[in-house]
């Protein structure tokens, strides 16, 4: 049996490192005038075409959450909504021209924060602790809470 002293706060290390790695991002992304969570939409939407629901699951962001965040990405004139090539009754994400460009910056603003943050670590262990990650998220933690469909009712139950 592990004492206090042996148990790993996992959440909180979790947490922290989520929290820590957020807010370095967020400042870095804000000098170029996008939050991280715009600039995740823009790089799913800029991989190849996508609906707005594809590009919404991939950014793990709600419905109203993506139509709020397109709005504001559609003001600035960096995405647009467009009919879908392959379904005509489907809107995709397009990533305007400007808006490509503000991506290619915000890749290198990306990279300094990750080099920022992961630069403390030696090589093996870098590369030890990203394909955990890369294990964990893909596997046991594959479909994070906030992004799962919450069930309000309980179904009723049939005669």
């Amino acid at each position: 049996m592990s004492t206090s002293v042996d148990r790993v706060d996992l959440s909180f290390l979790l947490n922290q490192a989520s929290y820590a790695f957020a807010a370095r991002l967020g400042d870095a992304l804000s000098d170029l005038g996008i939050s991280v969570r715009e600039f995740c939409v823009l790089m799913k939407a800029a991989e190849q075409e996508r609906t707005q629901n594809q590009v919404a699951e991939l950014a793990s962001l709600d419905k109203t959450t993506m139509v709020v965040t397109l709005d504001g990405l559609e003001r600035a004139g960096l995405a647009e909504r467009r009919v879908s090539s392959a379904d005509r009754r489907a809107r995709v994400v397009v990533v305007t021209a400007q808006g490509l460009d503000l991506l290619a910056q915000a890749y290198d603003v990306v990279d300094e924060a990750v080099e920022a943050s992961l630069g403390v670590l030696d090589e093996p262990t870098r590369r030890t602790f990203l394909e955990a990650l890369t294990v964990l998220t893909q596997g046991p933690w594959a479909t994070p809470s906030h992004t799962a469909p919450v069930r309000r009712r309980q179904p009723r139950p049939t005669e």
